[in-house]
């Protein structure tokens, strides 16, 4: 992991989510981008200096975003990161996306505020939309505090398909925290089986891991894939809830692209979704 995006419109939440990038970014010896995505009442980059002064609501919100994201820059330097920072007039719903992948960032981290109804925007750019299509993988932080180093990390699928490069990811987060990797296949009423069909696949993926030593495997019959992750983080200390996904042609086998952003949208903890 060389270059971590962190993009932020400064809510509780979004600072939560830059200070696990700056975390990460030191555990990596990575390079952190901040974003910010500011509205304007006009094509801002192309007022002169005495047009600019016609919109003075604007200019105190473009100087509070700049103090802020200069905070953020010498937050990341007090650590030791090489930092740049970034804000964006007019931004659109894509230019996330669009900023990612012209910097090939490795990694993405930001915050969503609540878990009721939807996943609110930040900024100009959907939370949902991010982790939904961006090629790198993605941690949106929520409304608990963040444990870091993660301890705990439960990695949530139904193990039919090839994921190997995801749960590498997985198991490179953990080497980096020194964190247990829970290994969860949840069957719902569509593919209700025994436990121990169930946890075939699992033993499958680990078998390609034999250097790896510290994991669980479970296996629960649930109503749903969220019904599921809930029950086992009530039973089990997690930090990191991980879940693989296909992008745009929805997730492995049972994991439809509703399943993703319901549990992005009310869980507590931070979760990471990792592309194939």
């Amino acid at each position: 992991m060389k270059n971590i995006l962190v993009p932020t419109d400064f809510s509780e939440n979004c600072v939560k989510a830059a200070n696990l990038g700056i975390k990460i970014a030191k555990r990596y010896d990575a390079e952190i981008h901040f974003l910010h995505l500011m509205k304007t009442p006009v094509d801002w980059v192309k007022l002169d200096k005495q047009k600019e002064k016609r919109y003075p609501e604007t200019l105190k919100k473009i100087g509070i975003a700049k103090s802020a994201l200069r905070e953020l820059d010498k937050k990341a330097e007090r650590s030791g990161l090489k930092c740049r920072t970034f804000l964006q007039y007019d931004a659109g719903q894509g230019d996330i996306l669009e900023h990612s992948g012209h910097f090939h960032h490795d990694f993405i981290i930001t915050g969503s505020s609540g878990t009721k109804g939807v996943i609110r925007e930040i900024t100009g750019s959907n939370v949902e939309e991010i982790v939904r299509k961006a090629n790198a993988p993605v941690i949106v932080v929520k409304d608990e505090d963040v444990t870091f180093p993660f301890k705990n990390i439960v990695f949530v699928s139904d193990f039919e398909e090839d994921i190997s490069e995801a749960f590498s990811q997985v198991i490179s987060i953990a080497k980096k925290c020194d964190a247990r990797i829970h290994l969860l296949r949840i069957n719902t009423k569509t593919d209700f089986n025994s436990i121990k069909l169930g946890l075939n696949p699992i033993e499958q993926l680990l078998g390609k891991y034999p250097e790896l030593n510290d994991y669980s495997m479970a296996v629960y019959n649930e109503p749903s894939v969220e019904a599921g992750i809930n029950t086992f983080i009530k039973q089990n200390p997690i930090d990191l809830i991980a879940m693989v996904t296909h992008g745009k042609t929805g997730f492995l086998s049972l994991f439809s692209k509703s399943i993703v952003e319901g549990v992005t949208n009310h869980s507590t903890l931070p979760v990471m979704t990792i592309h194939l």
